[in-house]
């Protein structure tokens, strides 16, 4: 409920609160009764229910309940028809936004599923919205699923365990799935089930327990991910090693330019297919930095290539530079991005 209605709601309660309150003294003062009977008064006149009075009724206490009859008609008339306003109004206004997400969901296709919208899922959630990509959350809490929708982040309230939850998310159409959720037994299910459900999804699981991502990939997950072991290994390697850390920052952050490190694949049609890399000019027509090339034919990762090496239909380079830059790249290679996610390093 947003504040604009609990500031209407808490008014109208202390109006009504205050009416019934002087209207019971006031009965009280009048016919001389006690408070329990003046309150009894006050609410069969309030409500019109047309009971005996409690007491003989004395022309200055019939004036005064002609004026509580007309106030209580009053009061309580707006009090039940702005509950009721805000109750249709917030109703109607969440059916609306629901019906819109779920038909923006309908829709996605090559798209990318988050289970679970916890710390890990929000770092995920930045990650998708910087590039730009299509996913949809499924998260069982529904407070945060309102959250979520609230910002305009397609949300589904489910389980992502089930498989007719994970329908509602298009995961037929989808291209990748990250299950990011508390405990490796929900993650194995949820990769376990999202499996069998699209043989070709690619799929990421967070991995808590030290033995869990071999659980995982027998489960069908592609890879995983344990955020303690990253924490660690970072902490460590910015103890031990901390100028290699700062380099590796700087050249991914570069000051208020953020660097990415993508994927590019050569297609037949493009005018590279053929070309050497120092014919090809890649950093001097895009400012890009080829840091790797994998070949189609061997299927391995050369690091640092040699000039000298023939860029075919097919390979996949590995590029450093600016968003633009990149797409810059993806035009001269032909490349649509149509493929799975970290397919570079499967």
């Amino acid at each position: 409920m947003k504040i604009k209605e609990k500031r209407y709601l808490v008014l109208i309660s202390i109006v009504l609160l205050s009416l019934i309150i002087c209207s019971t003294l006031g009965y009280s003062y009048f016919l001389k009764v006690s408070l329990l009977d003046a309150l009894y008064m006050t609410v069969i006149t309030i409500s019109t229910v047309g009971y005996s009075e409690v007491a003989e009724m004395t022309p200055p206490a019939k004036i005064f309940s002609i004026i509580v009859i007309f106030a209580g008609l009053a009061v309580v008339g707006y009090v039940f028809t702005t509950i009721g306003a805000l109750l249709i109004e917030g109703t109607f206004n969440e059916i609306w936004r629901i019906k819109r997400m779920q038909g923006k969901i309908e829709k996605l296709k090559d798209h990318y599923i988050l289970c679970g919208a916890g710390k890990t899922g929000e770092s995920v959630i930045e990650e998708f919205q910087k590039a730009k990509a299509p996913f949809v959350v499924i998260e069982k809490k529904e407070e945060r699923v309102q959250e979520l929708l609230k910002e305009e982040i397609l949300a589904i309230h489910g389980d992502a365990t089930q498989e007719d939850d994970l329908k509602k998310c298009n995961i037929h159409l989808a291209k990748g799935l990250i299950s990011s959720l508390a405990t490796d037994s929900d993650n194995v299910f949820t990769v376990l089930t999202a499996r069998q459900m699209n043989p070709n999804l690619y799929i990421i699981s967070r991995a808590i327990e030290k033995n869990s991502p071999q659980k995982l990939k027998r489960a069908g997950a592609n890879n995983t991910i344990s955020p303690n072991e990253i924490e660690g290994k970072r902490m460590v390697a910015l103890l031990l090693r901390p100028t290699i850390i700062s380099f590796l920052d700087i050249i991914t952050h570069a000051g208020d330019i953020e660097l990415d490190l993508e994927d590019v694949i050569i297609c037949s049609h493009s005018p590279l297919a053929g070309k050497t890399l120092k014919e090809a000019k890649i950093p001097e027509k895009t400012g890009l930095m080829v840091m790797a090339i994998k070949k189609k034919e061997t299927g391995q990762l050369a690091f640092n290539p040699n000039s000298d090496v023939i860029l075919n239909p097919g390979d996949v380079m590995i590029v450093l530079g600016k968003a633009e830059q990149i797409c810059k790249l993806r035009e001269i290679s032909k490349d649509t991005g149509a493929r799975n996610p970290c397919s570079v390093f499967s």
